[in-house]
C-alpha cells in the first residue's frame, strides 16, 4: 500500500474562503503542506496575502483573492481567476461563516439581521458549490468541505439564527452529496470550541474551567485539529465518503451550562 498517497494533493487546486485567520489560515496552510495549490480568499485582501506569503516561505503554492461571498459577482471572479491561474478546481473548502451568537434575541433582532447570516452562512456556500461543480467534474476530483458547527446540534439562548443557519448547511450536505455525486464528494465539519483570536477575546480561565465540563480530552480546540479534518475529507484517503457531517469537538460539548 502506497501511504503517502492516501493525503497526497499535488497538482490539486483548493479554494479556501475565509483563508486569511484562525481555522482558515490553517486549513490553506495544511492543504498547502500537502502538496496543493492554494487560493487564500478572503474579505480582507492584506490578511490572505500574508498567509500566501507564509506558504510560499514553507515551500507551498498559494495565490491571494479577496471576496465578500454576499455578492454574487465576487464569487464568480473567485472561480473565474482560479481557473486562469490553476487551470482546475479540485477542492473547495466554504470555511466563511458569522453570526452574533448570544446576541440574537428575539425580541430584539431585525429581519434583515436574520437574513443576513443566512446570506453569508447558507446562500453562499450552495452558489460557490454550484460555481465550481463543474469544473470539478471536467478534472475528475472533486471534494467540497463546509464550515458547520456544534451549534448546528446543540441549543442556547439567542443564538437562533447562527444555529439553525448551521443546521440546515448540516442537511444541505448531505442533500448535495446525491445531486454531485460520482465525481464530487461534499462534507461538513462541524467544530466546538476552536481556540482562535475571536474566542481569545472573551476568553477567562474561569470561563474555560466551565467550557470543558463536558469535554473527554480536556482542552479547546486549535485551528490545526479542524484544518486536520480538512486535509481527511480533501484527501484520497476519503475517497467512500460523501453526505458526513463530521463533529470535532474533543468528544463533548463547550457550553457554558
Amino acid at each position: 500500500m502506497n501511504t503517502s498517497a492516501l493525503f497526497d494533493l499535488t497538482g490539486k487546486t483548493a479554494i479556501v474562503t475565509g483563508g486569511g485567520n484562525g481555522i482558515g489560515k490553517a486549513s490553506c496552510k495544511m492543504l498547502a503542506a500537502f502538496g496543493a495549490n492554494v487560493v487564500v480568499s478572503d474579505y480582507k485582501k492584506e490578511a490572505a496575502d500574508e498567509v500566501v506569503q507564509e506558504i510560499i516561505k514553507d515551500g507551498g503554492k498559494a495565490t491571494a483573492i479577496d471576496c465578500d461571498v454576499t455578492k454574487d459577482e465576487a464569487l464568480v471572479r473567485l472561480v473565474d481567476e482560479t481557473i486562469k491561474t490553476y487551470r482546475q478546481i479540485n477542492i473547495l473548502v466554504n470555511n466563511v461563516g458569522g453570526g452574533a451568537a448570544g446576541r440574537e434575541s428575539p425580541f430584539q433582532i431585525e429581519v434583515a439581521q436574520f437574513e443576513k447570516i443566512f446570506e453569508m452562512n447558507v446562500f453562499s456556500m450552495w452558489r460557490l458549490c454550484q460555481l465550481v461543480a463543474p469544473h470539478m467534474k471536467k478534472s475528475g476530483y472533486g471534494s467540497i468541505i463546509n464550515m458547520s458547527s456544534m451549534a448546528s446540534i446543540n441549543t442556547s439562548p439567542a443564538i437562533s439564527a447562527y444555529a439553525s443557519s448551521k443546521a440546515a448547511i448540516n442537511h444541505m450536505t448531505k442533500n448535495l452529496a446525491f445531486d454531485y455525486g460520482p465525481d464530487i464528494r461534499i462534507n461538513a465539519i462541524g467544530p466546538g470550541a476552536i481556540r482562535t483570536q475571536a474566542l481569545q477575546t472573551v476568553l477567562t480561565p474561569e470561563i474555560e474551567k466551565r467550557m470543558l465540563v463536558h469535554t473527554p480530552l480536556a482542552r479547546l480546540g486549535q485551528p490545526d485539529d479542524i484544518a486536520g479534518a480538512v486535509l481527511y475529507f480533501a484527501a484520497p484517503i476519503s475517497a467512500w465518503v460523501s453526505g458526513q457531517i463530521l463533529f470535532v469537538n474533543g468528544g463533548g460539548v463547550q457550553t457554558l451550562d
